[in-house]
């Protein structure tokens, strides 16, 4: 496991110690792609005491050019270096939060975002919004087809299985990253793929979304192939998904959990339930928010699109896994309708201030539905009062643009950004003409 520095001092000892000569400072913009810029680590010093300055406007969701000048502050808790980067005159990398010309938080700053919905959290008495996504991927020869690896299926660990020295080797430089690796398999789709981290702290587990993400992409491209986590890059396969445990600390106790519970589920867990499956149509578009994202959204290929939650049945947007004795601190909620390509930022902040809102203004969670929800038809849900995922990307923002909640969790420079970005992808998209249309309708129309 990688060093764990906690302040400027360690992270300075670990630089000379291991002879690390450049530092990248990482933060993302507001859609969650990573950005960068590395200093000489002489310049340490001053990058802890005040930044380091940068212009912002030409970031996506950023500030214009008349008001761009931003800083970017290290959070020495997240220095690493970087396993893929030579060991001499090595690599580091350090997260930042974003500030302004004054030294305030910039809002911004998906960090910012997420922090201040953990303050939400902590002022209701809540120590730890714990989360442990699932992020699953695909492996292709190369960036410009789909051309599989494999066509192993669900654990399989054979001959088809060709990414399984690949997934090794990324596993291994998540753990030289700091990033305890739970599980590694082979997933249900033709050369797709699973590594899953242990649960952390919500914003320390965003952080490690996007060094994840980073890590199984430059092992790939070290291996002459590809990695994505396009939600859904293969017709008739499943896409792929990002399946989100989570649960709430209180006195160091989860506050999920309750002995006395027909489902061992506690008033809290309950009401934390009920509001991410009440406003899950409005907060859609922010786990879910690329156009293919939708593609994948559809029922029959394991991705849920009806809420509902259950215990075992996996057609539901939320699962509770099964209580096992003695295992009171892992009760916990799985929201199965992310996707891997949403900005982790936002989306665990918009899930929590989701959660938060059912706890503070007690929602009642209706009861669990273990029937398969596909094999319902509309007028049957419709009637058990079962509403469903937007359908497109155009429907969800739309969702999103009249919610209160998001507005709140983003503040309003965000809010307005994500809007106005996302409109402009559904209108680039709707207006396309497609091979499918081409070859369904030119020869007969």
């Amino acid at each position: 496991m990688a060093d764990t520095p906690k302040t400027a001092d360690d992270v300075r000892a670990i630089v000379a110690e291991r002879d690390i000569r450049f530092i990248r400072l990482w933060f993302t913009d507001i859609l969650g792609q990573l950005k960068s810029f590395s200093i000489n680590s002489a310049e340490l010093d001053d990058a802890f005491a005040g930044g380091m300055g940068f212009d912002g406007s030409s970031i996506t969701g950023f500030n214009a050019i008349e008001e761009s000048d931003m800083i970017a502050m290290p959070d020495p808790s997240t220095f690493a270096v970087l396993p893929w980067r030579p060991s001499e005159s090595g690599v580091a990398r350090v997260f930042c939060d974003i500030q302004t010309p004054e030294r305030t938080p910039y809002e911004g700053d998906p960090r910012h975002v997420l922090r201040r919905a953990l303050e939400r959290a902590s002022a209701m008495g809540f120590d730890t919004f714990n989360v442990g996504p699932e992020l699953e991927y695909f492996y292709f020869e190369d960036s410009k087809s789909t051309k599989v690896l494999d066509n192993g299926g669900y654990f399989d660990l054979t001959t088809l299985d060709a990414g399984s020295d690949l997934r090794r080797e990324t596993v291994l430089a998540l753990e030289q990253l700091g990033i305890h690796v739970e599980y590694t398999h082979h997933e249900v789709g033709p050369s797709q793929h699973e590594i899953d981290m242990r649960y952390a702290p919500a914003l320390k587990m965003a952080d490690d979304c996007m060094t994840y993400r980073i890590t199984v992409k430059e092992y790939a491209m070290k291996y002459g192939c590809h990695a994505t986590f396009m939600p859904k890059p293969l017709y008739g396969e499943n896409g792929s998904g990002m399946h989100t445990h989570q649960s709430l600390f209180q006195n160091g106790r989860n506050a999920f959990y309750d002995a006395d519970d027909q489902y061992f589920l506690s008033d809290i867990g309950k009401a934390f339930i009920a509001g991410q499956l009440r406003h899950a149509r409005e907060i859609c578009s922010v786990f879910a928010q690329w156009v293919n994202s939708y593609k994948r959204l559809v029922p029959g290929y394991e991705a849920p699109v009806y809420c509902a939650w259950s215990r075992r049945n996996r057609s539901a947007l939320v699962r509770v896994p099964l209580y096992r004795p003695g295992k009171e601190n892992a009760t916990r909620m799985e929201l199965r309708c992310p996707d891997p390509a949403c900005n982790p930022y936002l989306t665990f902040a918009v899930l929590l201030q989701a959660g938060l809102e059912g706890i503070e203004k007690g929602y009642e969670l209706p009861e669990p539905m273990e029937k398969n929800l596909y094999h319902l038809s509309s007028d049957e849900r419709k009637r058990l009062g079962i509403e469903q995922l937007p359908e497109t990307l155009g429907e969800a923002i739309e969702l999103t643009a009249e919610s209160e909640l998001v507005l709140r969790t983003l503040g309003e420079h965000m809010f307005n950004r994500f809007v106005e970005i996302k409109r402009q992808e559904w209108d680039e998209y709707r207006v396309q003409v497609t091979p499918w249309e081409l070859e369904r309708y030119l020869p007969v129309l």
